[in-house]
């Protein structure tokens, strides 16, 4: 119905719709490819980098050190580095960054469960195009 908002629309100046949104790159960042599974990770526990980069699996450093990087910036993330030799630093989740990842997590876990039905729908798809 035209003038009528969905359930669940980003709401506020622009509703999220405009391209320069900030709301659009936050989102960016928490639902990137490394951003999810680095949020999920640090949902169990606290990590240091080397034990991160193993939890999350095929990630560069460079791409993990990035993301981490990114995430602390937008403060979901805390960075604890301890003055030590050699050098330890831990990441852990703020508050914002715990109900973010509640939330990727959410639907990570629903995107699993569907695995099969969206294969299933795949293959209709590509039987059904000439």
């Amino acid at each position: 119905m035209p003038g009528t908002r969905a359930v669940g629309a980003v709401t506020g100046p622009g509703g999220g719709k405009q391209p320069l949104c900030p709301s659009r790159l936050i989102l960016e960042h928490v639902t990137s490819r490394w951003g999810v599974l680095v949020l999920t990770a640090l949902l169990e526990r606290s990590y240091r980098f080397s034990e991160l980069r193993r939890e999350v699996g095929g990630v560069s450093e460079k791409m993990l050190a990035q993301t981490l990087q990114t995430l602390e910036r937008d403060g979901f993330v805390h960075r604890d580095a301890k003055p030590v030799i050699p050098p330890r630093v831990d990441y852990s989740l703020t508050p914002l960054g715990s109900e973010a990842a509640e939330r990727v997590s959410a639907l990570a876990r629903w995107t699993e469960r569907q695995v099969d039905a969206v294969q299933a729908a795949r293959g209709a798809y590509d039987e059904a195009r000439p």
